[in-house]
């Protein structure tokens, strides 16, 4: 279309076919004697001399081996080995040479991508080497999902940062085993009562110190039910200094009991749980790689019961309280170190050693002692010095084992109050919830372990690892970067969708463009 004259009216419609491959023809000139004006000069100087039938670039050009030629429209194509084919057309046998760099390119690229709805990367260069003859085609593809804001929000996965040191109550040495203390349930297990079946749970009570187990068969996911648990576990145990747990729904009501109780000056209650100054601490919801020190001893439990329980009906209470104590008794039999070479009559560290005084719980025998007074001064230094001797091995066998570190090794971009992100949740698919950070909590390291996020439905603590950084800006458009040079590097955007598109507004919530 020429220039409009003075007097003529402008006639506003649809574009019509021929009208958009003449501003295609305009877009592919522009493009090319912007990215290669040498080539095209060449290539115009020669076009119609009877001298050059087939006239060619500098070899210095980057194009020289796409062998290329100026087809009657101006525009630069290369010269492919398939021009008898019949039934391909004219763009697939001589496709149209682009720079890498140029905006058009990227504009071209883009396009594809949205129009065949963020694909497979392979997927859209087969589509775009139809036409399009591109260098280093994958890396523009690689920078075009890189600045596509809907690529973004899908491909948005946590970061975890570098794993903390242990806590204080994994390097307790020199203390009361079950001092600090671990609580887990797994089941539900059938039992057989009369002629139907009910459902029993285990409680798992794990010495995070020395690893040795504690199992108590649960009738019910109550309160009651888990307090009465804790009871039995204190009588035989003793009162630890702290319990962790989960952020279950029994465990949350059986630490708001105590407190009541306590507040209440309830006198059995406060004898059984205070007197130790016992402390509740849950960890956030969906962590469970924070308990990992119990969750894995679940899975041993599990793997001990299938192996004791062989008969195929089920058992009764009776049976199920007997599998469960030799289940226990199994597991804290389990060596925590690797077994000496030095010596065959050394025996490896268990737990055993610690509440029993051997693996097998036998005691050895005493030397013979002149009188009772000596006898009793004589036993204690020897219980104490086979305590400490134990607590020595598990210092110089136990902690170099456990002081590795076996994942998250790279820094990770911390998130910040503010951020938007993405609630991730393993049980449903495409459908995380989003949301924005009110809250961090720092870890004894100093690093973000924690957060408190405010989501549509209201506020919900999650742990880092667990939270997907969406990397966009406060208005929904992703941060503009470079895709080239100086001469072929214009700012790019990322891609929206056709019509409308999602976008996260400032209170994280999806709104139209």
């Amino acid at each position: 279309m020429g220039r409009k004259q003075r007097g003529e009216t402008l006639e506003l419609g649809v574009l019509q076919q021929n009208e958009l491959i003449c501003a295609e023809r305009v877009l592919w000139k522009q493009a090319q004697s912007e990215s290669f004006p040498g080539e095209v000069t060449t290539l115009w100087q020669s076009r119609g001399s009877p001298e050059a039938r087939h006239p060619t670039v500098a070899k210095s050009s980057s194009i020289l081996k796409r062998w290329p030629f100026m087809d009657q429209n101006g525009i630069l194509r290369m010269r492919g080995r398939i021009g008898a084919a019949s039934w391909a057309t004219f763009d697939t046998k001589f496709p149209i040479i682009l720079h890498r760099e140029h905006q058009v390119t990227f504009l071209i690229s883009d396009w594809y991508h949205r129009h065949f709805r963020h694909a497979n990367r392979e997927t859209i260069i087969n589509e775009i080497r139809q036409r399009f003859e591109i260098p280093k085609l994958r890396v523009l593809m690689a920078t075009v999902g890189r600045n596509c804001m809907v690529c973004r929000i899908r491909g948005a996965k946590p970061q975890p940062p570098p794993l903390s040191l242990l806590p204080d109550a994994r390097l307790a040495a020199f203390i009361r085993p079950f001092t600090y203390v671990g609580l887990d349930y797994f089941g539900p297990l059938y039992v057989r009562l009369g002629r139907s079946n009910v459902k029993r749970w285990i409680a798992l009570f794990t010495c995070l110190t020395i690893r040795a187990i504690h199992l108590e068969v649960v009738h019910s996911l109550s309160t009651e039910s888990c307090v009465m648990a804790v009871r039995r576990f204190v009588a035989r145990r003793g009162a630890p200094a702290e319990i962790f747990t989960d952020n279950g729904t029994n465990f949350q009501g059986a630490s708001r009991q105590l407190k009541e109780e306590i507040e209440q000056r309830n006198e059995k209650l406060t004898a059984i749980f205070t007197n130790a100054n016992t402390r509740w601490n849950f960890n956030p919801p969906a962590a469970p790689h924070m308990g990992g020190v119990w969750e894995r001893l679940v899975r041993s439990v599990k793997v001990a019961i299938d192996g004791i329980s062989e008969a195929k009906r089920k058992p009764d209470d009776e049976c199920l309280e007997t599998v469960i104590l030799e289940t226990e008794a199994m597991i804290n039999t389990r060596p925590l170190t690797y077994i000496p070479l030095e010596s065959a009559d050394q025996e490896s560290l268990t737990p055993n050693h610690f509440l029993l005084g051997s693996s097998t719980g036998i005691k050895q025998r005493l030397t013979s002692l002149i009188d009772c007074r000596s006898t009793l001064r004589s036993s204690w230094k020897l219980v104490q010095l086979l305590t400490d001797e134990m607590w020595r091995r598990w210092i110089k066998e136990y902690t170099p084992v456990i002081t590795r570190r076996s994942k998250w090794f790279e820094e990770a971009k911390e998130i910040k109050r503010g951020d938007l992100v993405l609630v991730v949740d393993e049980t449903v698919r495409n459908q995380w919830i989003r949301g924005r950070i009110e809250q961090v909590i720092l870890g004894k390291d100093g690093r973000v372990r924690q957060a408190v996020v405010r989501t549509s439905s209201g506020s919900v603590k999650r742990p880092v690892v667990k939270l997907a950084l969406l990397d966009v800006a406060e208005n929904g458009d992703p941060n503009r970067t470079r895709t080239g040079g100086d001469n072929h590097g214009p700012r790019v955007g990322g891609c929206n969708d056709e019509l409308n598109t999602p976008r996260l507004d400032v209170n994280g919530s999806r709104r139209s463009s």
